[in-house]
This record gives structure tokens, C-alpha cells and sequence, in this order.
């Protein structure tokens, strides 16, 4: 198969390939982003040395099947994982054909399977480079809105949206820089974990900010049913979990960003199949603060969550991020 490839192809080897995109990526996405794709697209750069593939220009879509087995088996890989490791494959290929890396209508060769819908449920986690996106979007045309506070609110915290329902305008101390989460139960509001979750949660100089424009300029000006004044509001008073879940839905479509959302029904009221929940948000926000180092006793106070429940149903790190994150501590021995 060596040699058998266009002519208007120009020879690069998967290494300095890896490093272009990766600085491509750089120039559009966070540094987090980079590098979950520097993680994924290092197996594709260690499987063609091993397979002694050293031009890029050789790669057929047999090379693409081979290699979709092999990191199967290699990485004991899940169906969500897979789906995950050939996308980044996939974006990858089809960039490196912008460079005459490969052939052009390689990327469509990549295979990627659909994952089954309790597999999906079990899974689901809005990344954080899509969170980027939709916060950047929100930002530039939607700013300080309540759907902006929402989702700034749920992805920087991570709390879920039974505490971010709770919360007053009193509890959000702006010159301190953190929310109070306090268990009301004889007031309308309880938290998952009662008293035990009441907790101070820091934020940051952005949220910190979006929450005064938004409290000084847009928060309808309404109190509740227990004349308290909730910080997330409706015309009727506190904003419904109803009406944040088909909030959350319809920000994390592909349509809400401009793109192709297939099968994306017209009807508000519907989850469209490719838009997350809110608690794909929570699971994200724990997600994205254990890949950026934060320690896990760290993320489980400020999560209101236990380490092994953590661990169980929230770390979705791939398994080559923890071992780097984990080589990265012994290196300093």
C-alpha cells in the first residue's frame, strides 16, 4: 500500500503532523482542549510507529480499520470512549488533508459507532470544549442573561440545578467572591444532601462580575411564594427545574451554535438527541477541574459529592490522562 497515494500529496511524518494540528488548535480552543487531543491522537502517532508508518501520505482506510481495532484492544476501551477517541481521529484527518497530508476524503472513513442510549445517559458529559462554546456564544451575543448566568453558573460550579434553583440574591457575595448554598426546606428550596451540603463555593472574577450585571440590570425584580428573592428568576417567581433542564437543552444543541442538528425537532419542550442535560454539565464541570489538576478532596467539597460516588459516576478522564496527570506528581520525587 506504501506509495499508492496522490501525487499533489506532500510527505510529513504523524509526529510533525500531531504537533501542527496541535498548534492549530492552540490557536482556536483552551490549552484543556489541546490537550485531550494531544492524549487521543498520541496513540495514532504510536500505533503507525509500530506499524512502521512513517508518511502519513501512505494511510488507507484499511490503515483506519486496523488502527480502530487495535485501540479498542490496546485501550480496553468503552463504546462512549470509542466514539470519542475515532472523533478526535476523524477532525484529525480531515484537517491534516488541508496540509496534503492525507487524502482528502480519508477523515470520511473513519468509522464511528453509535453508542447505545443508556450507555449515552450513563456517560453523557458536555466537554469542555463544547462548554467553551456555548459560554463564548452566550457571551458575545446573549450577555448576562439569565440563560448566560444559567449555564456560566452550572459549568464553573458544578453544582446541580436543584442548589443553583435555590439560590437568593443574598447568597451571592460579590465583594467576598462565593455563593452561599443553604438548606431552606420550610422555605421552598432544599438542597440534594440537606444540611450536610450547605457549603461556601467560591467563583471567579468572570462569574463574580456576570452576576452583578446580571442582578443590577436584567434579574426581573419578582419575589416567590416565601417572599424570598430568588437569584434565577421567572415572571411567576423561581425559575422551575423544568424550565432550566429545557433551558440547558436547548443551549447545548448543535442549532443553538448554527450547526447541522439532525433529527432536531422544532418543539421547545423536546431534548434534542445530540443536546445534554444538566447533570452532563455537573459531570463535565467535575471532569474539567480533575484533568486541570484540582485535587479530588478539592472538587468533592465544592461538588457536594463523595470521592467514591466521584469516582464512580463522574471522573470521566481517559485512562492516558490520568496516568500523565499521575506521572506528572512522581516526575517531582
Amino acid at each position: 500500500m506504501p506509495g499508492n497515494h496522490p501525487d499533489d500529496l506532500e510527505p510529513i511524518d504523524p509526529s510533525t503532523a500531531q504537533q501542527l494540528y496541535l498548534d492549530f488548535k492552540s490557536s482556536q480552543a483552551s490549552e484543556t482542549t489541546v490537550q485531550s487531543h494531544r492524549y487521543r491522537t498520541n496513540h495514532f502517532v504510536r500505533w503507525c510507529d509500530e506499524q512502521g508508518i512513517d508518511n502519513l501520505n501512505d494511510l488507507t482506510g484499511r490503515h483506519i480499520h486496523q488502527y480502530r481495532l487495535w485501540r479498542k484492544e490496546d485501550g480496553e476501551l468503552n463504546a462512549v470512549s470509542m466514539q470519542t477517541q475515532m472523533s478526535t481521529l476523524r477532525v484529525f484527518l480531515e484537517w491534516a488533508a488541508t496540509i496534503e497530508a492525507v487524502d482528502p476524503n480519508l477523515y470520511t472513513k473513519v468509522m464511528i459507532s453509535k453508542v447505545p442510549e443508556e450507555d449515552q445517559q450513563r456517560d453523557e458529559m458536555l466537554s469542555a470544549e463544547r462548554a467553551e462554546e456555548v459560554l463564548m456564544h452566550l457571551s458575545d451575543y446573549y450577555y448576562a442573561s439569565l440563560k448566560h448566568v444559567l449555564i456560566a453558573l452550572l459549568w464553573e460550579t458544578g453544582m446541580r440545578i436543584g442548589a443553583a434553583r435555590a439560590l437568593d440574591v443574598q447568597d451571592v457575595v460579590l465583594d467576598k467572591q462565593h455563593l452561599q448554598l443553604v438548606h431552606r426546606p420550610d422555605a421552598g428550596t432544599r438542597l440534594k444532601n440537606g444540611s450536610s451540603g450547605e457549603r461556601l463555593v467560591a467563583i471567579s472574577d468572570e462569574l463574580t462580575l456576570l452576576l452583578e450585571d446580571y442582578v443590577a440590570d436584567v434579574r426581573r425584580e419578582v419575589t416567590d411564594d416565601y417572599d424570598r428573592d430568588p437569584l434565577l428568576t421567572s415572571q411567576k417567581g423561581r425559575l422551575s427545574r423544568a424550565s432550566m433542564r429545557r433551558y440547558v437543552y436547548n443551549l447545548t444543541a448543535p442549532c443553538f451554535l448554527g450547526e447541522d442538528c439532525p433529527g432536531c425537532a422544532e418543539d421547545t419542550e423536546r431534548k434534542c438527541e445530540q443536546a445534554v442535560s444538566p447533570h452532563a454539565i455537573r459531570r463535565g464541570s467535575i471532569t474539567h477541574f480533575l484533568t486541570n489538576d484540582v485535587p479530588v478532596k478539592v472538587v468533592s467539597d465544592r461538588m457536594d459529592v463523595s470521592p467514591d460516588v466521584l469516582d464512580k459516576h463522574y471522573d470521566r478522564r481517559p485512562p492516558e490522562v490520568k496516568l500523565e496527570q499521575r506521572r506528572g506528581y512522581l516526575d517531582h520525587i
